[in-house]
């Protein structure tokens, strides 16, 4: 559930990011006059749409990926393989959020703004890289459990609407 609300929200951040891309086209195209928050706007909105959907697309199997290997080896290789892949998927999403962290810790100790006239706090758009890793991780941990131990069935395949070629 948890990833599902962040897809929607990610999904909000889209649809505001498109209103808000059609009033700066409004404001400088119709009413000649110049635009101060918009493009940094839409930019921030999309880089926290991006990183908090992770969680939903994982959930969804909708991450890009190679699976000819998967499909061609026993459900018992493939359960092993799937294990394998998420812990070292795991470990390296887990370094993101220590670092994103660090990142977003310092913004918001420093007081960082972004250099335009709209001097937006920069440790909100930071946020999004740990809080957005961290919800990835927490989708994995989630993946990792029903390929350890759960039935054959709920191994990780790739998403239902593929195509098989």
């Amino acid at each position: 559930m948890v990833s599902t609300a962040f897809g929607v929200a990610a999904s909000l951040m889209i649809f505001a990011s498109v209103l808000i891309t059609c009033h700066m086209i409004f404001v400088r195209g119709v009413l000649g006059q110049s635009t101060i928050w918009q493009t940094e706007a839409v930019i921030y909105l999309m880089i926290g749409a991006t990183l908090l959907g992770l969680p939903y697309v994982q959930r969804l199997r909708g991450h890009v990926g190679v699976d000819l290997l998967p499909q061609l080896i026993p459900p018992a290789a493939r359960r092993v393989l799937a294990v394998v892949v998420m812990l070292s998927t795991i470990a390296m999403i887990a370094a993101m959020v220590w670092y994103g962290w660090e990142m977003f810790h310092l913004a918001w100790k420093r007081g960082w703004k972004s250099e335009s006239v709209w001097a937006f706090p920069l440790w909100i758009t930071y946020l999004s890289v740990p809080l957005g890793f961290a919800l990835y991780l927490l989708q994995l941990l989630a993946d990792l459990w029903l390929a350890s131990f759960g039935p054959s069935d709920e191994l990780p395949e790739p998403h239902p609407e593929r195509s098989p070629d």
